[in-house]
Parts: C-alpha cells; structure tokens; sequence
C-alpha cells in the first residue's frame, strides 16, 4: 500500500541475541513491534485523513458558477435554437447559463475564444457543425481542428432549404435547372455567406444538376432571406428556423430541402434529392468545450440536457414545433462521431469547390 504524501518509516534492526538473554529479547522484541505498529497504525489513519480531505475537494461538485455558452454568429438562428435547453438545463445543474454572442469572421473568433478557455466548464460553444467543421476546412487563417473541441451534446436539428418568393416562375426545381443550363450564370442565389454551409450545399448542387448560378454572399440567414424578399436575388438558401415565418406568411416558399426525406414541418415541400439530385444533410446544433474538458464536466452537461428530455419533453417539442425544428439528443460520443461523418462529407464538397 502506498503511504500518503511520501511519508517513510524506516526501521533499523540490530542483532542482539548474544546481547540479551532470550526472555528479555522475547519480552522487548513484543514491546518493539507494539510500538512499530502503532506507529504503522497512526501513519495510516493519517493518511487516510489527507485522502479524504483531497477527495473531498476533488469532489467539489461542478458548477459553481454560472455557465458561458458562446454563440459565434448573430443572434436570430443558433440562439433561438438552443434557447428551449439552455432555458431548462440550469434547473439540473444548479447554476444559471447564459449566452455570450461573440460573432465575426464567420464564427470563427466565438469558436476560438472556447478553444483557448481554460477546459473548466465555464466557458462552452453552441453551434452548428458550421464552427467546428466548416470553418476549419475553408479558412486558411483559422488555427483550430475539429480536434480542438471536446463535444458535449448535441441538441436538435435542423435543415437548410433553397427558396424563392411566392411569384416566382419556377413551381419546381427542375424547371430552374433547365433554365439555368440554357443561361449559365444568370440566375442569382444568395447565402450567409461565402463557403457557409448552406453556400456548399448550393455549390453541391449545381454540380449535381450541371449548372452555374451566380453567387451573392449576404452575412447571416436573416440577410439572405431579407435580400431574397426585397428582389435583389432570385433564390436564397437558408435555415428553416429563419425562413419559417416567411414560408408561414406566404411570402417565400422552399423549392427544395437538402434532407434526406421529407420533413415534419414542411410535408408537401420536397427534398432536393427526391428532385433529381442527390445532395442532403441536416443542420446539428450542439454544446461543445475546449479539448482536455474533464469528463466529469462533460457528463454533468450532458446529463442535464438529457434530463430535459426526459422531464420536459412536451416543453422541448411545443417550442421546436414553431421553429420547425426536430428534437435530436445525443450524448459526447455518439455526438462526436456525428461531427466526425460530418467533417468527413464537407471536406470532399470543399475539395470540389475549391479545386
């Protein structure tokens, strides 16, 4: 067993038997080994001490302190698609959590100031793949990997959507294709921003359907739908969550959904793969801290998004249902491997549109 802070106990033994008679050795030799151990003894129980003392403060339980969860990009989208958890989370962790906007340079400034945290807890990212994995693979000057982050949960999900005013000519997508294969470049689309997401998604999809669309980058999804409504566009890409109040209102309609199949939200609106062209994937938004998080920090984070789950369910499906949005948990590993697929998707698209 080792001895708690290094302590020793060194015994010297001398040979005495031709010293002392054998009944005085036999007698002394008793009150010597008493004495070693209960010296033994004393040393253990204080050891012990000190060990639970360190596990005690070890122990101390996180948090305690209110949480920091960094979004990256304007408010509007990734806020108001979090917001239901990070509303309820603090009653299981019994501490407040509070957003920090910290937008520019495409997320990528919010997302480093997580990365160079102290990997405590206290300072987390909410977001789509878009910081971790977009934004790594696109921007030279950007200093972080995926492998830089240490995911926490993912939250829920969401989808991005090409869309176009209510008048416009096109019922269907394939009816834009062929003009666009008679008049490359003609046709306008608008995105957050250049080699976002949903701009890759485009860019997919034009390769796909063999065409060329003219390119103007707004900044953020609440722009692009703002551009596409006032004419400046023909077409926009965005988030579900930002164009549903416009769809709701008969303003704009999706002409296709990169999903896989068709969505809850938007029954009758096809998806661009059902169209012809095979591009889909799903906007994951999530909780992510700096790499060397402590698990113990992790679970504790994890476990109260999945006791919201649980416990207030309707909550979460009543507040997604206006969004638009699907309720998606996952825990740190099967969120990270989700980051991991998605990191490996974009990277071929990137390579494709870069090259």
């Amino acid at each position: 067993m080792k001895v708690p802070w290094g302590f020793m106990i060194r015994v010297k033994v001398h040979r005495v038997e031709d010293a002392v008679p054998k009944t005085k050795l036999s007698a002394q030799g008793d009150k010597t080994m008493k004495k070693i151990w209960l010296v033994l003894m004393g040393v253990m129980a204080f050891g012990l001490t000190l060990l639970g003392a360190e596990k005690d403060f070890a122990a101390e339980k996180y948090p305690t302190k209110p949480i920091n969860v960094i979004i990256a990009f304007q408010p509007g989208d990734t806020d108001i698609n979090l917001r239901p958890f990070i509303e309820k989370m603090p009653e299981y962790l019994g501490q407040p959590m509070t957003f920090m906007y910290k937008p520019g340079a495409g997320g990528a400034l919010g997302a480093g100031i997580v990365v160079s945290s102290k990997p405590d807890g206290y300072n987390i990212l909410g977001s789509t793949q878009s910081a971790m994995v977009i934004l790594p693979l696109t921007q030279k000057n950007v200093t972080y990997t995926l492998e830089s982050f240490a995911p926490i949960c993912c939250l829920c999900e969401s989808y991005s959507m090409l869309l176009v005013k209510s008048n416009a000519r096109w019922k269907k997508l394939p009816e834009l294709v062929a003009e666009a294969q008679k008049e490359p470049g003609k046709i306008s689309f608008t995105s957050p921003g250049t080699l976002a997401i949903q701009h890759l998604l485009v860019e997919a999809f034009s390769k796909e359907a063999r065409i060329k669309l003219n390119h103007i980058p707004a900044q953020g999804s609440g722009p692009a739908v703002t551009a596409l409504l006032g004419g400046h566009v023909d077409m926009a890409v965005g988030s579900l969550t930002t164009a549903m109040p416009h769809i709701q209102a008969g303003t704009i309609r999706p002409i296709g959904i990169f999903a896989r199949k068709r969505i809850k939200a938007l029954p009758d609106s096809p998806t661009v793969s059902e169209q012809g062209y095979p591009v889909a994937t799903t906007l994951i938004y999530g909780l992510v801290g700096p790499k060397d998080t402590p698990k113990e920090v992790i679970n504790a984070i994890s476990s109260a998004a999945k006791k919201v789950t649980e416990k207030d369910k309707s909550f979460l499906l009543e507040r997604y249902a206006k969004l638009g949005v699907e309720l998606l948990f996952q825990g740190p590993e099967e969120y990270g491997a989700a980051l991991r697929s998605q990191h490996v998707y974009f990277e071929k698209i990137v390579k494709d549109v870069t090259k």
